[in-house]
């Protein structure tokens, strides 16, 4: 049996080089959209590109985010280790060169719908993070800041983000005037949309979880007219103390109305909890479809 470790190393260097280029990819659109979208139309963004707007008069925006780059990285090499540091080191030094590259791309964008400009910049940069977390890289910045304060503090990331962006956004409120904070509380939602959709993917299938008095009815509904396998877990209720099955089952997305409704008929009183499922491997729900289709012949 492998080792944790060798579990890790295996897993970081599988299709390196393909994901190098998403990675570089990725840097690149958000590096573009930083320039063409924030830096010159009195925009407001958080992380260290926030901070190199607050002060792009008097220092060179691609200078101020490799600083704080580097000081992320190197607080992260010493309360995260070497091994955080070496994965944040592409992107720490990538990200600057990119804005500095992308400054001398010209686009006249027009500024004159401003709530445009800020939802066309959010998407891109969004599909640029996107593309770097799903590579399993980061872009630098104050990423490593947030990871130091999570080990340490136990505060969520989300929250940090949060945070942090916050401080950077207000403080840009009093220079830049607060429309500004109102249009980057806008941009940073759609950013962490775009960003988990690229990522993750868009949900093709949903995972039910379903506790009725009408198991076999809805079992045989799921296999025999659905085409899809149903996984059943013992379940006991923490409040009736009584044990009871609970049905599991992946519906492809354009099926959740045939599944949900048909469910419901059998046992309008039946409990259903419906997630998102990015990804779905296996082969039982793929031989369902073979027997079906063999048999329907």
């Amino acid at each position: 049996m492998k080792k944790a470790r060798d579990i890790l190393n295996s897993v970081e260097k599988k299709d390196l080089v393909k994901r190098y280029i998403i990675f570089i990819v990725g840097l690149f659109i958000a590096a573009f959209a930083y320039n063409a979208f924030f830096l010159n139309t009195g925009l407001m963004l958080g992380g260290a590109g926030g901070v190199a707007i607050l002060i792009k008069d008097k220092v060179d925006p691609a200078i101020t985010v490799l600083i704080i780059s580097v000081v992320g990285l190197i607080i992260g090499a010493i309360f995260l280790g070497r091994d955080f540091a070496i994965n944040s080191v592409a992107g720490a030094l990538l990200y600057p060169l990119f804005i500095k590259l992308t400054s001398n791309i010209v686009i006249n964008i027009p500024i004159d719908d401003i709530m445009l400009v800020a939802i066309c910049g959010a998407v891109l940069t969004g599909i640029g993070n996107g593309l770097t977390a799903k590579a399993g890289f980061s872009s630098g910045g104050i990423d490593a800041i947030i990871h130091v304060l999570h080990r340490k503090k136990h505060i969520s990331h989300g929250t940090l983000y949060a945070i942090l962006n916050g401080i950077i956004i207000i403080s840009g409120g009093f220079i830049l005037g607060y429309r500004v904070v109102l249009y980057a509380i806008v941009q940073l939602y759609i950013i962490s949309i775009i960003t988990d959709k690229v990522t993750l993917g868009i949900s093709s299938n949903k995972t039910f979880f379903i506790v009725t008095n009408h198991e076999e009815e809805v079992k045989e509904y799921i296999s025999n007219y659905l085409s899809r396998g149903v996984t059943v877990i013992e379940g006991h209720g923490g409040y009736s103390k009584e044990n009871k099955e609970v049905l599991m089952a992946v519906i492809p997305t354009v099926e959740y109305f045939k599944a949900k409704e048909g469910i419901l008929e059998i046992d309008p009183d039946a409990f259903i909890s419906i997630c998102d499922s990015y990804q779905v491997q296996g082969e039982y729900s793929n031989k369902k479809h073979k027997k079906k289709k063999e048999s329907d012949k």
